[in-house]
């Protein structure tokens, strides 16, 4: 994260005042011919940033965005295309090249070109004359090249920002060496590259380093174990190797760590305890193994610990139950096993607790239930052997419950009617019996995933109450009746409009109404998945009215009929999959050239005719056995 543009265009705007009001004589013409280079490498101000910027005014007084001292020295050159004025916000650009005269701005101490977004070529190497420099923020444009060496001249430099750029390269070491005062370094979203320069160690006085969304490689340099300072450390989305340095407990003043997306292994040093200030700590998607150190339970302050997606086993220790600032635990994707710890009852500020995809087993503790706070609990596909869900779940208020995969047995539990659940997933149990009535009562689902499990009902007349839910699976059961009771359901507009159905492997019936596509919940579904269940019937014209639907797999469900061509209407459908039915005539050519059409698949109807010309790569299993289909990729057609 890089600092706020509130508080860095407020700071220069009380130096440019201050030194505005300082300077007493008339532009140094060292300095006047610098900025004017500068002004004639602008090719494009399309907000007239650098129109007071005139020959005849004196860039001293006259010259927005700069500032002198009271020698006439230009001390501030400010031209953000990010600035705020009250509660108004400028966004703009320039486009244009970096002028090497810049490095003439001798008493030059800030530099801020951030935010205009099309400043191209590299970094003048002339920049490297400012040993005056405090500030410099080229954030956010599109610099090219290498970092220059020149540039470990800046022997005052505060803060620098050259983050969201196309820079490419090493860092030099000894550039990184020479930044012994700076305070602030950002150099995320570039193409930087080679290992971190162990000198690293050497920026002493570093409180923000922010290297994330590079190509960085090679392992952490153990020096950054004496950045006593240093409160924000951001190296993910690199491709750094090897293991967390044991130095990196010496990072007492760390409050927020980011090391995920890299590839990482080994353990987590026990030497982390020594993170005491550590709030938000981000260790996740990488290759870290072993246990957790009970030294974890050290780190008093910490809020958010994210170490999903790696290859951590062994047990959770107890100590994380010390933890009692901790408000999100995401864990999940790793191989914990045994019980999860009594001590996780103590963390009352918990909101978030997600330790699914592990091999955690046993009862869960009931300690559980004094989570007033939990708003997401998370335990899916774990070998925990659940049976029936404990009746003190009904004690917790959470928002999200998934529970998938858990071996949860029986019929739904009738306390779930009055919960305040809006995300339920019980997919992947052995739930049975029927969909209850009191479903209805569930008015808060926004999400539901009940499927392969074993329920044998028609959907109840109550469903339709669910008047926010947007996502339903239930595949892979035995549901039955008629499937136009889902279709038909409330809303809450702008809230409740399907995003996706997923109904596939049922015994549901049809046919599907004629006018599923003027149905409300029906207007911005994307996903539309009927495959496996006996509907009969034809396909609807309206379905065409979807304007958002992406992906329609109605595989095997008894449908006759011509494919319409109103289809076509629906231009974002990507996945057409209509094999196993009845279907009879031509394939619309309207269809077939759907722009966004990538998956089709029409094989085993009674389709007759010339396949259209199309531009989609479409395979000849998808058109096998339709007698009467010819043409491209088919053998080519002898009577049409």
């Amino acid at each position: 994260m890089e600092i706020s543009m509130d508080a860095r265009t407020v700071s220069l705007l009380f130096f440019l005042i201050f030194s505005t009001l300082a300077s007493s004589k008339a532009c140094h013409p060292v300095d006047r011919e610098a900025l004017l280079d500068f002004k004639h490498k602008i090719t494009d101000d399309p907000s007239k940033l650098l129109h007071s910027w005139k020959v005849s005014s004196d860039c001293c007084t006259s010259w927005e965005g700069v500032a002198c001292d009271g020698s006439g020295r230009v001390v501030n050159v400010s031209r953000p295309g990010l600035m705020s004025d009250n509660d108004f916000i400028e966004d703009t650009y320039m486009s244009g090249t970096l002028s090497p005269y810049l490095g003439n701005l001798s008493s030059l101490r800030i530099l801020d070109l951030s935010n205009l977004k099309d400043l191209k070529g590299r970094i003048p190497e002339e920049l490297g004359k400012l040993s005056k420099l405090t500030h410099l923020f080229l954030d956010t444009n599109k610099l090219t090249g290498s970092i220059p060496f020149t540039l470990r001249y800046f022997s005052q430099l505060e803060k620098m920002y050259l983050s969201d750029n196309l820079i490419s390269g090493i860092v030099p070491p000894s550039v990184m060496e020479s930044w012994t005062s700076v305070s602030e370094l950002g150099l995320s979203g570039n193409a930087l590259s080679g290992p971190i320069p162990p000198t690293i160690g050497k920026m002493v006085m570093v409180t923000k380093l922010d290297l994330h969304s590079n190509n960085f490689t090679g392992r952490i340099p153990t020096g950054f174990g004496n950045l006593k300072y240093l409160r924000y450390l951001d190296l993910s989305e690199n491709q750094i190797t090897g293991s967390i340095p044991q130095s990196i407990g010496g990072l007492a003043a760390l409050e927020l760590l980011y090391l995920n997306q890299n590839q990482l292994t080994g353990r987590i040093p026990s030497s982390i305890s020594g993170l005491d200030s550590m709030i938000f700590c981000r260790i996740s998607e990488n290759r870290l193994s072993g246990s957790l150190p009970p030294s974890i339970g050290q780190l008093s302050k910490v809020q958010r610990l994210i170490l999903e997606n790696n290859k951590l086993t062994g047990k959770l220790p107890a100590s994380i139950g010390h933890l009692t600032a901790l408000t999100d635990i995401f864990f999940s994707n790793n191989y914990f096993t045994g019980k999860i710890p009594p001590s996780f009852g103590n963390l009352l500020n918990l909101q978030t607790l997600d330790l699914s995809r592990n091999r955690l087993s046993g009862q869960l503790p009931p300690q559980l239930a004094k989570l007033k706070n939990l708003q997401s609990l998370d335990l899916s596909y774990n070998p925990v052997g659940l049976g029936r869900i404990p009746n003190w779940f009904q004690e917790l208020r959470v928002f999200q419950l998934m529970l998938a995969n858990t071996g949860i047995e029986g019929e739904l539990p009738h306390w779930l009617s009055s919960s305040s659940v809006s995300k339920l997933d019980l997919s992947g149990n052995a739930l049975t019996g029927k969909l209850p009535w009191w479903i209805g009562n569930m008015t808060g689902l926004s999400f539901l995933n009940l499927s392969n499990n074993g329920f044998h009902s028609s959907i109840p007349a109550e469903f339709k109450n669910l008047s926010l839910l947007m996502d339903l699976d239930l595949h892979s059961n035995n549901f039955s009746g008629h499937v136009n009771v889902i279709f038909s359901k409330e809303v809450q507009t702008p809230l409740g409009h399907f995003n996706s159905i997923d109904l596939s492997s049922n015994m549901f019936t049809g046919p599907i109404e004629d006018d599923i596509g003027g149905r409300p919940a029906m207007s911005s579904i994307s996903s539309l998945v009927l495959s496996h269940n006996k509907l009969g019937g034809s396909l609807p014209k309206s379905i065409g009215k979807m304007r958002e639907l992406q992906v329609l797999k109605l595989v095997n469900t008894g449908l006759s009929g011509m494919i319409p061509e109103e289809l076509g209407d629906a231009k974002e459908l990507s996945t057409i999959l209509l094999s196993r039915n009845k279907l009879t005539g031509a394939i619309p050519e309207i269809v077939l050239n759907l722009r966004e059409l990538k998956q089709f698949d029409v094989s085993s109807n009674r389709l007759r005719g010339r396949i259209p010309p199309h531009k989609a790569i479409i395979p000849v299993s998808a058109f096998k056995n339709n007698p009467g289909l010819c043409g491209t990729p088919l053998p080519p057609c002898k009577h049409f």
